[in-house]
């Protein structure tokens, strides 16, 4: 090694060891938790298969209203805050409920669609929700709004420096050899072993590591978000993918607007305007619908749907549905966005890998189980050189013999 580059690994290999001490334990739970979510909608269908799945006993199924109407009438389950809807004529209907005033949110049920009979609450679900919250923002107080937000992604920004200065400082004097690259020497013993695996199996996971990090700091910092919006869709872009109002919508109707706000303080919202108004701009031609009542003040419902072949829960369109007039505010339809916008649309399906399909979900979901692996190699490999400084004088030695 030249006598130029020997200082600058010394400091990028002092930059790594502190670094990855310092966030070693982070990093394990944030990727065994991320490991855990991997199938957790595969895994909760099979834990309540018999739950979701009904037989048609009526002509008809019920609207919305009327199935939160009868869910009420059999017992207090709390403020109904959404409600998904599906044109599977076996697919039950699922209910969710809004926080308490102590913050806390009951657990959702699920209820056959043709005669609002409650069919029981989800199992799992409890359990992937807290899951969820230690691995977007560690449990502390304040969800998203708290800290715990911008611990997890200040973690990840330091991920990147990590896999950066790993990759420089692994640099094989054979760069072109594959062999050195991806081939760990399972033949070495302690240091060597060690080694090896953090470094070989380290750049296996590079580029699932950097896509996991680059969209999982979307939902840390406002500044990023902002960032991707004008690098993947430009301001002038951006303003035209605003939610469109539909055709036909007049000036005196948005100002009434503000009349059906003040109407609705009086009068509890309800869904069958938004359903009926939906399945007009649909056609009645949808998979699956979730209609999500506002969290403050307004009367605009959200509805979310997706197609009857749709895998990905980014390719959905989504409308802005006044609930009591019935009106369409706003709709965006997937098929109108530009790549851009689609991208910006699909980061959690790219985050968790499932843009590729369910061989995608298990390889994120591998590479994030083997955070724990370069916690303890890495801790291992540190207590080594610290060791090895005892009996020897300071060096720079190459983390895998031979390279």
């Amino acid at each position: 090694m030249s006598d130029v580059r020997r200082p600058i690994k010394a400091a990028l290999l002092q930059v790594h060891s502190v670094v990855g001490l310092v966030l070693a334990l982070l990093w394990a739970v944030v990727g065994l938790t991320g490991a855990t979510m991997a199938f957790e909608d595969e895994i909760e269908a099979s834990l309540n298969s018999q739950m979701m799945r009904v037989e048609a006993s009526a002509p008809r199924r019920l609207t919305p209203d009327e199935l939160v109407a009868r869910l009420q009438a059999a017992g207090d389950f709390g403020k109904v805050s959404a409600v998904t809807m599906s044109s599977d004529p076996s697919a039950a209907a699922h209910i969710r409920f809004a926080r308490s005033d102590g913050g806390t949110r009951p657990s959702s049920v699920y209820v056959d669609p043709y005669n609002g009979h409650l069919l029981g609450t989800p199992r799992g679900e409890d359990f992937f929700a807290t899951v969820r919250k230690l691995h977007r923002w560690l449990l502390l107080p304040g969800d998203g709004n708290g800290v715990g937000r911008k611990i997890t992604g200040s973690a990840a920004i330091c991920l990147i420096v990590m896999l950066i200065s790993g990759l420089v400082l692994r640099w094989p004097h054979r760069a072109r050899s594959v062999k050195m690259w991806l081939k760990p020497n399972l033949g070495l013993r302690g240091r060597g072993l060690h080694g090896s695996l953090h470094a070989v199996i380290g750049t296996w996971v590079l580029p699932v590591y950097l896509v996991m990090t680059l969209t999982g700091l979307w939902y840390s910092f406002e500044w990023y978000k902002a960032g991707a919006n004008w690098l993947l869709t430009r301001p002038q872009a951006t303003a035209a993918a605003q939610p469109k109002p539909p055709r036909g919508t007049t000036i005196a109707e948005s100002k009434g607007e503000a009349r059906a706000d003040a109407k609705a303080e009086a009068t509890p919202l309800v869904f069958d305007h938004v359903w009926s108004a939906f399945l007009q701009q649909e056609n009645n031609d949808y998979g699956r619908a979730l209609l999500t009542l506002p969290a403050g003040a307004g009367t605009a419902v959200r509805v979310r749907s997706w197609a009857r072949d749709s895998s990905l829960e980014s390719v959905r369109d989504e409308f802005r549905i006044d609930a009591v007039t019935g009106r369409v505010i706003s709709s965006d339809r997937y098929a109108d966005k530009r790549f851009g916008e689609r991208v910006l649309a699909g980061v959690l399906d790219i985050h968790r890998g499932a843009i590729l399909g369910w061989p995608g979900k298990l390889v994120f979901m591998l590479a994030a189980a083997m955070m724990p692996l370069f916690v303890v190699t890495g801790i291992l490999l540190y207590l080594s050189r610290r060791r090895h400084r005892r009996l020897a004088p300071p060096s720079v030695a190459s983390l895998v013999p031979g390279e």
